[in-house]
This record gives structure tokens, sequence and C-alpha cells, in this order.
């Protein structure tokens, strides 16, 4: 792993934060998840603007010139082809619950190597369960973001690792899936790529735009609504998106297998395609 802690590098042993920093005592971070391929760092421009729209709604301490040259010289260090790269933001040391002083703020920046989903993986697809939790946000008059208070996408995570599944889908109260624990939701269904609306419960996720962003340039129809579980069920195909698998299609939830299609493997390839783009 490779560790930047406030712009130096340091060895992943020996890096660490004080033990009343707020990261620490409350989860109180904002976080990226970045793909870097070939040390080129990926929608880097959309990553960064969602954590600098998230930290002006919190009042948190972001310099955005600061953190992208920090990312830029970590992607140079990486030897690996493909990496996971984490940006996180924490206020610092702090005083019980007062706001600590910008200056206490600290960035870190982690890489390490990442495996994509091979062609096989794609064509055999993913597994999913519903999560048995609630997707939660605790800022509930603000837009969903990604904070350190991780505890409902980490407990339907690790529920769907024990039943053997890739994925959990959340579920609202009134039946509607919403996305995963570590994912956004699509389906398609009579030619039209239909997800639910992002806002309070639902990430805007990076990929997620990048594709509604494709599917115009392409003419597809789109729609941000409610998705029934029996819409999921019913859906000529559908797939997951994030930042790191891309897309991956979803070949059964639960006991119940899911139509295929071509629509997700079309959309893959024109992602690909723009990556490669920005990569030359």
């Amino acid at each position: 792993m490779i560790v930047n802690l406030d712009g130096t590098f340091i060895a992943d042993d020996q890096a660490g934060l004080p033990v009343d920093d707020g990261a620490i005592l409350f989860g109180d971070t904002l976080f990226e998840t970045i793909k870097v391929r070939h040390n080129t760092i990926l929608l880097a421009e959309p990553h960064l603007d969602r954590i600098q729209m998230s930290a002006a709604l919190l009042d948190f301490p972001c310099d955005r010139d600061a953190i992208r040259t920090a990312l830029q010289q970590t992607a140079k260090q990486l030897p690996w082809p493909v990496a996971r790269m984490r940006l996180t933001l924490s206020r610092g040391r702090c005083k019980g619950l007062q706001s600590p002083p910008k200056e206490n703020a600290r960035t870190l920046i982690t890489a390490s190597a990442y495996v994509e989903p091979d062609d096989n993986q794609i064509r055999a697809g993913a597994d999913c369960v519903f999560a048995p939790n609630r997707r939660v946000n605790p800022l509930s008059h603000l837009p969903q973001m990604k904070r350190g208070n991780y505890a409902d996408c980490l407990y339907a995570a690790r529920f769907a690792q024990a039943k053997g599944a890739r994925e959990a889908l959340f579920c609202n109260d009134e039946g509607h899936v919403l996305e995963g624990a570590t994912s956004n939701l699509f389906i398609v269904k009579d030619n039209i790529l239909i997800t639910p609306e992002a806002g309070e419960v639902v990430l805007a996720g990076i990929m997620r735009r990048h594709i509604l962003q494709i599917a115009k340039t392409l003419g597809l129809a789109t729609e941000e609504r409610p998705i029934s579980k029996n819409d999921l069920i019913l859906a000529d195909e559908a797939f997951l998106s994030n930042a790191l698998i891309d897309i991956m299609p979803i070949a059964r939830i639960e006991s119940t297998h899911i139509k295929r299609g071509k629509l997700a493997i079309k959309l893959l390839q024109k992602i690909r395609e723009s990556i490669n783009h920005q990569i030359k």
C-alpha cells in the first residue's frame, strides 16, 4: 500500500492519526474511492466536484487544488497497472463536540493494487441479496454523501458476503429498491434505462452520472424514478455500477434469475472507450 498523509509519503505501518481525531472518535470524514489506470486518475474532476460539494455542505476544510496535486503525486508513484485509490478528509484533532480549527484538517490518500472484473465475471453476472437493514442518511435534510459513518453499508456488504453474494440491495419501507451497499442500481425495461433518483438516500454515484451521460449520447431514453422489487424482477436486464467495477450485470437476486440483455455490455464498451481516450 502507498500512503500519502498531508502531502508526505510514509510507510503504511507508520501511518496513523491521533486518538482524538474526529475520524476516530466520530467517523467524521468525507471520502472518495477512485480508480487509477496506468497512473492516470479516472474521472478525477467529478470525484473532486462531489467531495467539494459535500465539504461545502458540512463546512469541511477542502483545498481542491492541494488535494488534486496530492492525488496526482500519488498516482505517479503507483507501480500497478490498475489501482484503488481512496481519498479521506478529516477535520483533525477535536475537543469534545466542538468543531476543530480548520488548520487541524488532515488529508489522507491510500492506494493499493486493484483487480477489475474480467470478461468471464461480467458474463456470469453478479448474485445479489436484499439487505436486512435500511439505507440511512443521518443528515436527512442534505443529499446522501460518502461519509465515514458507514455502518449501514458495511453491515449490508458483510451480510451479502456471508450469503455468498456480490452485493446487497437496500429497500425502503415502501418496497422500492434503492441501491447497493457499494453500488448504484440500473434496470432496463422496454428499451428505457431506469435508475432510482439520487438525493436524500440514494448516492449520486460518479459512474452513475457517467452512464447517464453516455446513454444520452447514444440516444437512449432514461428515467430517474422509483424501482419496485417487481420492476427489478421483471426487468429486461439489470446491472450495478460504481467507479471501480464500472458496470456489472445482475444475474440473480436471491433465488430469482434476472433476464440478461445487451445494453449493459454496450454501455460498458462505451465507458471503456471514454476511459481509454482519457488515458491517451
